[in-house]
């Protein structure tokens, strides 16, 4: 039983529902509302000192009391009197403690849910590795088990706010793991009501919708797994305006040509010799906790963008000098109309507006001459007029041809080839940053100041990275770089990047936003 050096039982806290402390079986009051705010903060913080500035503003944001300090006070003497209420008033605090950096909370080890709660997802992930599949998913099972609500409940505010994100996409990345797990040992019947509940709570977690899909397929529920996919595909058009993954919608192309990649893989058979026969593994359906490791003798080289594809039943050439024929054939009377005609066939906003444009060149036209008359044909505004005409052909005639030459929509294309190549470098070098570091810092990978043969898409090591580097990021300036590099030095270098949020070096939607690009590699 963990102690204070009176004898004195270390009280247990709760944090992963509403904030609570225990000593024992006894539930202790932490009085007033404010009173649990500022224990809250103590704790998000623990065991490091917390200015008594960064208290009042996490607690009174926008409207702190005029004698935010004297108010502190008076909330941790009342904290000190439940946590520790066998100490005398005049000695000071050994759990709860005024140093000269701030109010520090010591909390033991075990003794606070969420780091049980982190160190059960350690010892799983390990577990997974070991390839002992049914002790991580117990683990998992048991690291889920601390929950009891939405985290800081009850509490509002920046810091806590970002807590409970913070906190929330934990659970829900666990969840996808014990889930991934349980398809590997082949429980996806069992999974199906589970994985409707999640997917009903996390409805923009893809992970679960593919595992969802999967399951159902498994299962023999073809129709349904479509019909899950459908459902998240209009779900993604109607609140963003965008498709699904190309994970989700591969695997929607699988289970419509039946692949037989996607069938659970067989339990193992006794031969007829009597010795156990195990078939040839397949690959698992996701690997959240230890993905598929690419051999760097195989990575993926530096590929040539797509080539634009080329539609239609005549050649470009010969497309673009009739379209570019017919403005000046016509004297420029038709170049509304053509680039009307190509603005509809390529959908572009954009081309209907020149389109217009060109019209009223030729509306502009026609006025022109009947304000000068028939016996004024020579006029200025008959020149004007001409003038314009001749400016809707050219125009037209080199719209046509740039538009055949580059259709509206073919840059977003190679944007998007851009983007997925640079993805899946990511995912790579993040393989081998999880599962061969060392050879991820052979490789040079998270380091762009240095000369590299491997494109990890552009990674940056939040371990090694030079302070230039990090600087340039977005969201993290000169100021913010140099705390970086002065904290991993002091403090030695971080295990993930969430722990930048943590060491209170940036401001959570910051390593959010980073999280495509950011990596933390050990240092060995």
């Amino acid at each position: 039983m963990a102690s204070t050096p009176d004898g004195q039982e270390l009280p247990r806290f709760e944090i992963l529902g509403p904030v609570r402390a225990w000593r024992g079986e006894a539930e202790l009051d932490l009085g007033p509302a404010k009173q649990r705010a500022v224990l809250t903060v103590l704790l998000i913080n623990a065991n490091r000192p917390v200015p008594t500035a960064q208290i009042v503003d996490a607690v009174w944001q926008a409207e702190p009391p005029e004698n935010g300090a004297n108010v502190v006070q008076k909330y941790v003497a009342g904290l000190r009197r439940v946590l520790e209420p066998d100490r005398s008033p005049r000695s000071p605090g050994s759990l709860l403690a005024l140093t000269d950096a701030g109010y520090q909370l010591s909390v033991g080890p075990e003794r606070l849910d969420a780091d049980v709660f982190h160190s059960q997802l350690q010892r799983a992930q390990a577990a997974r590795a070991e390839g002992r599949l049914a002790d991580a998913s117990g683990l998992l099972q048991r690291a889920l088990g601390l929950w009891r609500g939405s985290a800081l409940a009850g509490l509002s505010g920046a810091l806590f706010d970002a807590t409970r994100d913070r906190l929330a996409e934990s659970r829900a990345t666990a969840l996808e793991s014990w889930a991934a797990l349980e398809m590997e040992r082949g429980h996806h019947a069992e999974l199906i009501p589970r994985l409707a509940e999640l997917v009903v709570q996390f409805p923009l977690r893809e992970e679960l919708r593919y595992l969802s899909m999967l399951a159902l397929y498994r299962c023999g529920r073809q129709p349904e797994a479509l019909a899950a996919f459908r459902d998240a595909r209009q779900l993604l058009a109607d609140e963003f305006g965008v498709e699904p993954s190309e994970r989700l919608q591969e695997l929607h192309r699988g289970i419509l040509r039946a692949e037989p990649s996607l069938t659970a893989p067989e339990p193992p058979r006794p031969a007829v010799n009597g010795h156990w026969h195990q078939p040839p593994a397949t690959r698992p359906p996701t690997a959240v906790l230890q993905p598929t490791v690419v051999p760097p003798a195989v990575l993926l080289p530096a590929m040539p963008l797509p080539a634009p594809p080329r539609s239609g039943r005549f050649p470009v050439w010969l497309a673009s000098i009739i379209v570019g024929a017919i403005p000046l054939l016509t004297f420029g009377l038709t170049s509304w109309a053509v680039v009307g005609v190509l603005a509809f066939r390529y959908r572009s906003r954009m081309l209907g507006l020149v389109a217009a444009a060109f019209f009223a060149l030729l509306v502009f036209f026609v006025v022109a001459m009947e304000m000068d008359g028939p016996a004024y044909a020579g006029g200025p505004w008959a020149g004007v007029g001409v003038l314009a005409l001749l400016v809707a052909a050219v125009g037209g005639s080199a719209a046509g041809v740039l538009i055949i030459i580059r259709p509206p929509g073919r840059i977003p294309e190679l944007s998007a080839a851009v983007e997925l190549t640079q993805r899946v470098r990511r995912e790579q070098a993040r393989q081998l940053v999880n599962h061969h570091p060392s050879i991820a810092r052979e490789l040079h990978i998270g380091r762009p100041d240095l000369s590299r043969t491997f494109d990890d898409g552009g990674l940056v090591d939040i371990n090694t990275a030079p302070e230039t580097i990090i600087a340039s990021l977005h969201g993290i300036g000169p100021d913010d770089a140099r705390r970086i590099v002065a904290d991993r030095y002091l403090r030695g270098p971080l295990a993930s990047v969430d722990e930048l949020v943590t060491r209170n070096l940036v401001h959570w939607s910051v390593a959010r936003a980073l999280g495509e690009t950011l990596v933390a590699i050990p240092l060995g």
